[in-house]
């Protein structure tokens, strides 16, 4: 082989890593919006469950006004953060309902009327199942950020990064 048939398949494998980066960074955006909305879907299912639940509890805990009181914050802000593309928001809604959910349990547990009412129950386990989701989809966020982001920062994928504008991700 000649030097200019080396040089040309040199800059030919140079040109095909650069694209097969490129596409990288292309994927992986598109799976971080994915994961983002996958978060607001969680979130906005949350919204349709926690009314029905407030509604289906709120003769059994006129004494535990605080825990309505929560109930009807933490709905308001899934609200808001359901629609919302904005992780920060998201991430204070999910956590007002995860912390919520273990003191709700433990009225549910200790009321036997309560306990008893299949709709309660039915509805507090459809909010966890609805946590974990949310909690599995936050947690593939950060997973596609962090594998996203050490390529735009490490050498050589942060040439090609830099040379397109592709900057880092918050997970």
């Amino acid at each position: 082989m000649n030097t200019s048939t080396i040089l040309i398949l040199l800059v030919v494998g140079v040109g095909l890593y650069a694209v097969s980066l490129y596409n990288f960074f292309q994927t992986a955006l598109t799976r971080i919006k994915a994961s983002i909305q996958e978060i607001g879907n969680q979130l906005k299912r949350q919204v349709d469950l926690i009314p029905n639940l407030e509604a289906s509890v709120k003769g059994y805990l006129k004494h535990e006004k605080d825990i309505l009181t929560m109930l009807a914050d933490a709905r308001r802000a899934v609200a808001g953060a359901a629609g919302s593309s904005d992780l920060g928001k998201q991430s204070k809604a999910a956590g007002l309902l995860g912390n919520l959910l273990p003191r709700l349990a433990v009225v549910v547990e200790s009321n036997p009327e309560l306990k008893a009412n299949t709709t309660v129950t039915q509805l507090m386990e459809e909010l966890r199942d609805t946590a974990d989701k949310v909690m599995y989809a936050r947690r593939t966020l950060i997973d596609l950020s962090a594998d996203y982001n050490v390529r735009v920062v490490t050498f050589p994928s942060n040439l090609v990064a830099n040379a397109f504008g592709f900057k880092e991700q918050a997970g």
